[in-house]
């Protein structure tokens, strides 16, 4: 039997074409995108696209087309191996993290692809990111199942679990990381699964959920952080969670008033997630005083995880349960791997 994928194009530097009068980076026709890669003729697995259309500027990626793209999945699911998403860099990791809680049970791997060069230049790394992208998608192993039935972000040779990478570099080729956890596989001249790392569903009838709660906002603390305005955030009607990047291990200003501020909102029933402004690292409310208080009022650790994944978590959570003890409840949990317990 033919292993078959589906390649969606959303839009991205992958696809775009320079501007001659201007030189600015514009979207330009999907089939003229592969073209530029005659390579995937090649291939025995059978390629089906799909695009977006106008193209989708990462930086206008919203819940909206987080959730147009869970239902091209779901409605395609049964007649493909895998899926290939085509995607802007500036916010991968914020759709992959929110697939991976929308698509639940996947089976299949979904794997976001992008580059940092369009594909029609010289230099392009797109190529080499889609191509290995398509072979990961349609990966098997002995027994048929997927390789990697995961929501995952394939760049420069490293194949990521979605839920745990951050955008490291506007530069480099290697502009993703996952910080607080190891590669799914490696790619060089062979690709490397690391099969203990790979995360496999407990059951199997894949259930996709589309509602999402964007009812949310991130804050980071700094250094003179005005206490008028914190308390304005936290009082803002509607708001139900607030995802608060913290210093180091997760601590904050033992400022009275913080703390108060804090308080007064976990007891109106506002969730504050405790994220680290540290790429990598755990956060550890028990490890200093200021951790602790932030535990007294009310403040859940966000352990490893990532900004992408707390504040898309919370949107899915919040799209299920109106109850913010059941919110409470699962953010301290590891729905996909999205954080170590």
């Amino acid at each position: 039997m033919t292993d078959k994928v589906l390649l969606i194009y959303t839009g991205g530097t992958i696809g775009m074409n320079r501007n001659p009068q201007t030189g600015a980076l514009e979207p330009f026709d999907f089939e003229h995108l592969l073209n530029r890669v005659p390579e995937l003729t090649q291939f025995k697995t059978e390629i089906a696209t799909y695009q977006f259309n106008p193209p989708i500027d990462s930086s206008d990626m919203s819940p909206r087309l987080w959730t147009e793209l869970a239902h091209i999945i779901a409605d395609n699911y049964d007649n493909y191996n895998g899926f290939v998403v085509l995607h802007g860099t500036d916010t991968m990791s914020y759709t992959a993290s929110a697939l991976s809680f929308m698509l639940e049970n996947l089976t299949k791997p979904v794997v976001l692809t992008g580059s940092q060069l369009p594909i029609g230049q010289l230099r392009t790394d797109g190529k080499e990111n889609l191509i290995t992208s398509i072979e990961i998608a349609a990966a098997r192993r002995q027994d048929g199942s997927a390789m990697v039935p995961e929501v995952c972000i394939y760049f420069n040779g490293h194949l990521m679990r979605g839920n745990r990478t951050t955008k490291q570099s506007a530069d480099e080729f290697n502009a993703f990381e996952s910080f607080n956890y190891p590669h799914l596989a490696d790619a060089g001249v062979q690709i490397t699964y690391h099969d203990e790392f790979i995360h496999r569903p407990q059951a199997t009838n894949f259930h996709p959920q589309f509602k999402l709660d964007n009812n949310v906002i991130i804050f980071s603390l700094f250094p003179g952080i005005r206490e008028d305005l914190i308390r304005h955030i936290i009082a803002t009607p509607n708001l139900r969670a607030i995802v608060m990047r913290t210093f180091g291990s997760g601590n904050a200003p033992q400022s009275p008033w913080l703390l108060s501020a804090l308080r007064e909102g976990t007891h109106r029933g506002k969730i504050i997630i405790n994220i680290s402004q540290c790429l990598q690292g755990c956060v550890e409310m028990s490890r200093y005083d200021t951790g602790y208080q932030l535990q007294e009022a009310g403040v859940i650790s966000g352990y490893d995880g990532t900004v992408e994944a707390a504040v898309t978590k919370l949107m899915y959570l919040q799209g299920k349960y109106d109850d913010p003890e059941q919110v409470r409840k699962y953010m301290k949990q590891s729905i996909c791997g999205e954080i170590s317990i």
